[in-house]
């Protein structure tokens, strides 16, 4: 395992870290016993980082990563997200007694005095134009609730606004072979402040694991199936936005570039940490085997500039028009 400094917080931290989504809701079915089999794999590969958030089987994920906690102590880090738990979800609702119940109820699933990470969960676009909430998360980490803090976003403007805050230790945004905008301005602006960038989607939901096809059912409770659209929330969480048919012959040529000795979604991760200004990718995974996996691309060796052209070349052939400019 690599480890690359998170911002200004002093945590080196894995660079092929764990996203905690799939082991709490919305990805089919999941068991709990091999939810913990995977995150125990993940810490034995050297995986030290673990993203969260309140609602991610409505703190089933949180209560997960306690249990892991209890079992390795102090070497793990453990970032939790809030705000998506507010309905309606709007601005007028980060408010000083709403932040403060969710990072409450998070301490509780999460067994902690204090949060390591706290990050805003992609709140709408006005709330980065408020100070005053960022005031709030200056006053929780006073408070001694909060270690640091940061923000999840959508959009590339989001990211660079929210960098202006000068206490936001880290942005979380979706950085992928299919979503590669944020390396034209945003790490740039990240490196000049000494934010840590954590790529989240790194697989555009599994799409570029390579083992998707056409006639690849998915179960109704997963976002796969009922988020293509955006009908349950940000179009480009799932898929990274990404239109599937053209998706699946945008990951049929990236294959023929996969480098010998590394799997698809090995590749895919390698390409990530190609970019210097990126702390750690976050994928997900439901079973030790995929733990396993995500955490050896850290150690394969680095990508060379005429694959990463390739990668470059099908990213404008096949799905920038249908990204580039949305988020």
């Amino acid at each position: 395992m690599q480890y690359r400094t998170l911002g200004s917080t002093g945590w080196n931290v894995s660079t092929v870290s764990f996203g905690a989504w799939a082991i709490g809701g919305s990805w089919g079915q999941v068991a709990d016993d091999e939810s913990l089999a995977a995150l125990h794999r993940a810490v034995e590969r050297g995986v030290n980082f673990f993203d969260t958030a309140d609602v991610y089987g409505d703190g089933r994920s949180e209560r997960l990563l306690a249990q892991l906690y209890r079992d390795h102590g102090d070497d793990l880090y453990i970032a939790t997200k809030a705000g998506r738990r507010l309905d309606p979800h709007t601005a007028a609702g980060f408010t000083r007694e709403n932040l403060t119940a969710f990072v409450e109820r998070s301490l509780k699933n999460l067994d902690r005095e204090a949060l390591d990470l706290l990050q805003l969960h992609c709140p709408p676009t006005e709330v980065y134009y408020l100070p005053e909430v960022f005031g709030l998360l200056d006053d929780l980490v006073q408070a001694g609730k909060v270690r640091y803090y940061g923000v999840s976003v959508e959009k590339v403007e989001e990211a660079l606004k929210a960098i202006e805050y000068p206490n936001v230790q880290t942005v979380q945004i979706i950085f992928n072979m299919f979503r590669q905008r944020p390396a034209d301005l945003f790490f740039e602006q990240a490196r000049k402040r000494n934010v840590g960038i954590l790529a989240r989607v790194p697989l555009a939901s599994g799409l570029l694991t390579g083992k998707f096809r056409r006639s690849t059912a998915f179960a109704e409770t997963d976002h796969r199936n009922f988020n293509r659209e955006g009908e349950a929330f940000d179009r480009g969480e799932t898929f990274a936005g990404v239109d599937y048919e053209r998706g699946l012959q945008a990951v049929e040529a990236l294959q023929a570039a996969c480098p010998d000795g590394m799997t698809m979604p090995q590749f895919a991760l390698r390409w990530i940490l190609m970019f210097e200004a990126v702390t750690c990718a976050i994928p997900g995974a439901k079973r030790p085997s995929q733990a396993e996996e995500n955490a050896h691309a850290a150690d394969l060796p680095a990508l060379s500039d005429a694959t990463m052209q390739t990668v470059r070349d099908v990213y404008n052939r096949y799905v920038r028009e249908d990204v580039h400019h949305y988020w």
